[in-house]
């Protein structure tokens, strides 16, 4: 036996009790962790599944994953003169910008593939299949859910196996794209942010029994007995339902008329209660730590303003959708393109879609480096990915020059 299915019976046998006297009712923690769903101090097991249930982590997800989906990458061809054009007719690029394979689109095999590796253990995985003596030909998602990828390393690098059908069926680290989740523990995001994930979904259940009663708990109706005698069961019930004819069920406003022995009081919201919006507004910032993502990009927008909106996005694009952006374009250019062609081809995403809200400001920048002679015409148009045009190679300040353009 192994020393992986060692150490593999080993947690089972301490789970069921044979090692410790924990059973069913305590399992050990470490087999939640053989499982991805160490449970949180709320009691809760946050597992890739429930996470998403919670508003905010969703949020964060589909905000990075649903951005990289709608961006377009395309395969470029470097010149000699450092120039780039696009290769449209190279077949990476039917497989990035079109179809990865003939039932999914390419948006939704990168949003999928960036879903996968924000929220599981070990990433994203798609295969690659090959014709043609290693032509890549289509991109297959592999469901983490119902085909987990194991990753193991040796000397010569990792080493990757499926499970299918129970069994595991192993595949060349060339033949799969592999975008690895950020996590520093190596268990997946979702398990780095369990506490506040799962203290999150705690405080929504508290809303819905809170909020399910017109957020007002049930008042207190004490009875006095007589003398040292206690209220009967049969008074008590008798007042009850009284009581619950005259206000029970949505009614108010009517006139309550109790015994003299009877007093009334009301239960208000606690201090607890009260401070629910700023609990749950502190850990939606925490989400937003563990994933990266700006807190108003998770519709927290305590401090945000129409000043900095703007701002807002460009972080956004810099500080959370360029990792994966490069991830993305490391693990292309690694997996995609032989050893021959990397010096020639490769891969792009276009970002200009997250700028345009700054898009005069872009403009104004590049026609004064124009006027300074720092850039030529073309070098401004291959920045806002234009093609190049006749004579746009001079330097000159079109204030006080007028440009020879050849017909």
């Amino acid at each position: 036996m192994s020393a992986t299915r060692q150490s593999l019976a080993s947690r089972f046998q301490k789970f069921v009790g044979l090692e410790t006297k924990a059973g069913l009712a305590s399992p050990d923690a470490a087999l939640f962790e053989l499982f991805g769903a160490l449970p949180s101090a709320s009691g809760i097991r946050v597992t890739p599944l429930t996470a998403m249930t919670c508003a905010p982590v969703a949020c964060a997800v589909n905000a990075i994953s649903q951005a990289i989906g709608q961006l377009p990458i395309h395969v470029y061809q470097r010149g000699a003169d450092g120039s780039k054009v696009r290769a449209p007719e190279h077949p990476v690029s039917r497989l990035l910008h079109s179809e990865p394979n003939p039932w999914t689109p390419a948006s939704k095999f990168k949003e999928e593939l960036v879903r996968d590796a924000l929220l599981y253990r070990h990433g994203g995985f798609a295969e690659i299949v090959r014709v043609d003596g290693g032509k890549p030909f289509e991109l297959i998602r592999i469901n983490p859910e119902t085909t987990p990828v194991t990753v193991g390393m040796s000397q010569d690098g990792p080493v990757y196996s499926v499970q299918e059908s129970g069994k595991a069926r192993p595949i060349d680290r060339q033949n799969i794209l592999h975008l690895p989740s950020p996590s520093l523990s190596g268990m997946g995001l979702a398990h780095d942010a369990r506490e506040a994930i799962g203290l999150l979904l705690v405080l929504e259940r508290h809303a819905n029994q809170l909020f399910a009663n017109s957020a007002r708990p049930s008042s207190i109706l004490t009875v006095k007995g007589t003398g040292s005698v206690p209220p009967s069961a049969d008074m008590l019930a008798k007042i009850k339902n009284a009581w619950l004819a005259a206000f029970g069920n949505g009614k108010s406003g009517g006139a309550a008329v109790l015994p003299s022995e009877v007093d009334w009081k009301p239960v208000t919201l606690s201090s607890v209660d009260a401070e629910f919006l700023s609990t749950f507004r502190f850990y939606i910032e925490q989400v937003s730590r563990h994933f990266r993502v700006p807190p108003h990009i998770l519709y927290e927008l305590g401090r945000a303003t129409w000043g900095n909106s703007e701002e807002m996005n460009q972080q956004f694009l810099d500080g959370t959708l360029m990792h994966w952006i490069s991830a993305f374009e490391g693990e292309v250019r690694l997996k995609l393109f032989d050893r021959e062609e990397r010096d020639t081809f490769y891969a792009e995403f276009l970002t200009d879609g997250f700028v345009r809200a700054n898009y005069s400001a872009r403009m104004e920048g590049l026609s004064k480096g124009i006027a300074a002679r720092l850039i030529n015409p073309n070098e401004a148009r291959a920045v806002l990915n234009m093609p190049p045009y006749v004579g746009g190679d001079e330097f000159f300040n079109p204030h006080v020059q007028t440009a020879a353009v050849a017909s």
